[in-house]
């Protein structure tokens, strides 16, 4: 069997989220898919976050961007009311969990002085990476149940298919998103592309389906992602067991669960015939494939630097 590791928001587990220097790693341990969040400032700048508002893990206010900025200070502000400059004075390179227990914080390599990047400084570190053969999935982070935050979805999805498409990139890139609306929209603007339906437990209603309701598909979650125009679904992992993979099975879906960071879950998986993996850990589940005999995607590294591959 072949089956895929999509390393999580770069490589969550490993360094700094949603960064270039996390990204980086991820390719130098070797994906199959690189994993990034997007969202849009009020400047119409596309951003890598995971969350709607400043979140007060993964940054920290260094200083205004100008002089007696009312804004300031930004965290827990909205991203969509901050421009690119405003968040390019926060440091995104080291971990500040507010739990004691945040299970990242004793793994996470921080990289200090790193600052939140553009999708557009990200495609040029894919270029640089020569990562033609590592698909990007690009999730964009929209919900529709709190409209004050978040995007209209069609003029969202116009930014990040423009931005992809300049970099030449659109025919090795996934669209991805809980809100199903931004599915349609680029089932129509980017029908290269392919559009994982995202799915868990508390996005099972209408709003976030585009108005889908599960009750006419019987609850078979894969059969309403292919109507929404997936072309792939991606539940939760603790979503997954052999139904629901029957039924993905009828539906035409590939399936690939997030997120897994046990290898002895990822194993399960594995037996019921995902498509792949999305992991913070990258290293676990390569030392999981090699277990088993499986393909492995090629570690890869700028030039004249050694990979990080184990």
């Amino acid at each position: 069997m072949h089956a895929e590791i999509h390393g999580h928001r770069g490589a969550r587990g490993l360094r700094p989220e949603n960064t270039l220097p996390g990204l980086a790693h991820a390719l130098e341990l070797g994906v199959d898919a690189l994993e990034l969040d997007v969202a849009l400032t009020a400047d119409r700048r596309l951003v890598l976050t995971h969350d709607l508002t400043v979140s007060r893990v993964t940054s920290a206010d260094t200083g205004p961007a100008w002089a007696d900025d009312p804004l300031f200070p930004y965290v827990g502000r909205p991203v969509g009311a901050l421009t690119l400059a405003q968040l390019r004075t926060l440091e995104c390179g080291i971990r500040l969990p507010r739990d004691p227990g945040d299970r990242f914080a004793a793994t996470q390599v921080p990289v200090p002085r790193t600052r939140m990047p553009t999708l557009s400084a990200v495609l040029g570190l894919v270029d640089a990476y020569g990562a033609d053969g590592v698909r990007l999935h690009v999730e964009l982070k929209s919900d529709p149940t709190r409209p004050e935050l978040t995007a209209d979805p069609r003029e969202f999805t116009e930014l990040v298919v423009a931005e992809l498409d300049r970099h030449d990139r659109l025919g090795g890139t996934a669209v991805l998103s809980f809100d199903w609306r931004i599915l349609a929209a680029a089932r129509e603007l980017a029908p290269r592309a392919q559009r994982y339906a995202l799915i868990e437990l508390d996005t099972l209603g209408s709003a976030w389906l585009n108005g889908l309701d599960l009750a006419d598909f019987g609850g078979d979650v894969p059969a309403a992602a292919a109507a929404a125009g997936g072309t792939a679904v991606s539940p939760e992992h603790v979503m997954v067991d052999g139904e629901f993979m029957k039924r993905a099975d009828a539906a035409g879906l590939p399936v690939v669960p997030w997120t897994v960071n046990e290898p002895g879950r990822a194993a399960e998986l594995l037996d019921l015939g995902v498509a792949g993996i999305v992991t913070d850990y990258p290293d676990r589940m390569r030392a999981l494939w090699a277990g088993r005999g499986l393909s492995l995607p090629t570690p890869l590294s700028l030039p004249g630097r050694p990979t990080a591959a184990v």
